[in-house]
């Protein structure tokens, strides 16, 4: 949420390196995700939302399918001739990238398997890994693609199917807040609510505390314009 989504894929926030950097390679290691296929597969996703185009739509594609196959419309979409070029654009291009992270992105999660059974030994650390393979397919492409598109409360009358899976969004790192997102991508702050709490941008403000990260955008959500938006959209209902 904080590295592909927030900040590479919509320029909300910027990373400082020595932030960045850990995360890159966790992503690595736990992932095998490079950063310019799902920084594609998603500018992609918001480009076509829920209609024919967008790379994992359950409106389109079914909400099981979704759930249960997210990412493989995900390695479906980034394989499309001219994908990557069109909406990959400003991904990192630096040293690590080009001789390690993108060129051996499969290596990453054999040195996680690797690392989980020095730490948990022959029998927990594979079910540790195990567990790590799947929590970003299982949450991220199918839950988030998913359940974010269908089922929920929406704040905003936006042309997507996009939903607010939980107020308190915690547990997927503030993903949750999913049609707040799509009626504002830019913003790197979820939060549109009194009542609801994002924990992503939390994050980005412990980070901003310590110069490690720059707010580019967030739109607040407080303010006269976004009371008039309301209205609007309440007027339209």
């Amino acid at each position: 949420t904080l590295f592909l989504h927030r900040a590479q894929t919509h320029r909300g926030v910027r990373l400082h390196a020595i932030a960045a950097l850990p995360m890159r390679i966790w992503l690595w290691l736990t992932t095998a995700i490079v950063t310019k296929e799902w920084v594609a597969c998603h500018r992609k996703h918001h480009a076509f939302a829920d209609r024919e185009g967008d790379p994992h739509s359950p409106l389109v594609e079914g909400l099981r399918e979704i759930l249960l196959k997210g990412a493989f419309y995900y390695r479906k979409a980034v394989r499309q001739p001219g994908m990557l070029e069109k909406y990959g654009k400003g991904t990192p291009n630096d040293w690590i990238e080009r001789h390690l992270l993108t060129p051996l992105n499969w290596t990453g999660i054999l040195v996680m398997l690797a690392i989980d059974v020095y730490l948990f030994g022959f029998f927990v650390g594979p079910a540790v890994w195990g567990v790590q393979m799947i929590w970003i397919p299982l949450w991220a492409a199918g839950v988030i693609n998913g359940i974010g598109h269908a089922l929920g409360y929406r704040n905003f009358e936006v042309k997507d199917e996009s939903r607010n899976i939980s107020p308190i969004a915690i547990w997927l790192g503030g993903e949750e807040l999913h049609n707040n997102h799509h009626a504002d991508p830019k913003s790197a702050k979820f939060k549109a609510k009194w009542f609801e709490f994002d924990i992503g941008w939390a994050y980005i403000r412990t980070l901003q505390a310590f110069g490690l990260a720059k707010v580019e955008y967030a739109r607040n959500y407080g303010s006269a314009a976004l009371r008039h938006d309301e209205h609007a959209v309440d007027a339209a209902a």
